[in-house]
């Protein structure tokens, strides 16, 4: 390790990282610097990297910490190291960018010196954008909504996947919800991908109506929203070991099921998440082991359109969809003619 004036000089796995304003407070209550945030990736590497590594990530920069303003960056700066890899992207709206695809710690050392805290891989591999080879599932209490009908909702996930022959990795998302990964065969495009995770959310609905809901529309929703749409083609969230822009500086915490019903999110930091993984090691380590397929949850998907379910809203910049029903909240809806004659 070299100083010099205003910068730091890093060397890690042989590549020299210059980490800029070492000193510079990015969490101004918890007094983390920017190096403090670099050391923090540095020390989960093995874990960040199995969450986000060979995928292209959008990168989510808090130049004046958390605090300040920030902003997502699809595109690779211009000014990086040349062993720096990127990946060019097409999103829906038609434009396409080079995104950082991190490989080892040195990547992501270069990563946390630009401010960005967290991590937002795609739920593809560079080799092929086409094919997510992850399903997100994502429970997101609605305000009001306290933890442990997050983790309630969890369990009853849980349970729906391994009726599908899915099995789910669990994590905090760093804030007040819980995210669930699951590993799947590279066969389905993004579309069926998101028609999975759809049915999934209208099932655990259905199994905890008062606990969970699969409803797009804010107004309509009650305890934990299941978001299918984040399996939407160009949607990405923080992964895991993602630090989060709380002022604590909570992480997102990959978790062992038994765990789940036990844990508080407030536990796991930047401060305490190194420790945590030098003792028990990545708990989402075998993730990767045994993809699992989507086939018995399209079959349930293709049930519930026979009885007259059919596609659930879009993002608002998605192209409407085939089948997909109107993008105007329900309150705002105009009656039908047929109940204008009523």
């Amino acid at each position: 390790m070299a100083t010099s004036s205003g910068r730091e000089v890093l060397v890690v796995e042989g590549r020299e990282i210059a980490i800029s304003n070492p000193g510079k407070v990015l969490f101004p209550e918890a007094k983390h610097t920017k190096l403090d945030l670099v050391r923090y990736y540095l020390a989960v590497a093995e874990g960040a990297l199995r969450g986000a590594g060979g995928r292209p990530n959008m990168l989510v920069r808090y130049p004046n910490g958390v605090s300040g303003e920030f902003f997502y960056q699809k595109r690779a700066p211009d000014s990086r190291p040349p062993w720096i890899e990127v990946v060019s992207l097409r999103f829906p709206s038609g434009r396409s960018a080079d995104e950082v695809v991190p490989r080892d710690a040195a990547a992501l050392a270069w990563m946390a010196n630009l401010a960005c805290l967290e991590l937002h891989p795609h739920p593809v591999r560079a080799e092929d954008l086409d094919h997510p080879d992850e399903l997100r599932v994502d429970l997101d209490p609605v305000p009001g909504v306290e933890w442990p009908q997050v983790r309630e909702v969890a369990a009853v996930a849980r349970a729906v996947l391994q009726e599908f022959g899915l099995e789910g990795w669990p994590k905090t998302s760093g804030k007040r919800g819980m995210h669930i990964y699951v590993r799947i065969e590279r066969r389905w495009t993004f579309d069926a991908v998101r028609r999975a995770a759809l049915a999934l959310a209208r099932e655990i609905e259905r199994r905890a109506p008062h606990l969970a809901t699969s409803k797009w529309w804010k107004e309509e929703r009650q305890g934990v929203f299941v978001d299918y749409n984040q399996n939407a083609k160009d949607r990405t969230i923080a992964a895991a070991y993602s630090v989060r822009p709380t002022p604590d500086a909570r992480v997102s915490a990959p978790l062992a099921w038994d765990e789940v019903a036990r844990c508080d999110p407030a536990e796991f930091t930047l401060r305490t998440m190194p420790a945590r993984f030098a003792k028990l090691g990545d708990r989402h380590d075998g993730i990767d082991k045994a993809p699992c397929s989507l086939d018995k949850l399209l079959e349930l998907s293709a049930r519930q359109e026979r009885d007259g379910l059919g596609d659930a809203p879009w993002p608002p910049q998605y192209k409407k969809a085939a089948g997909e029903p109107t993008r105007v909240q329900p309150s705002r809806r105009k009656p039908s003619s047929a109940r204008k004659r009523s």
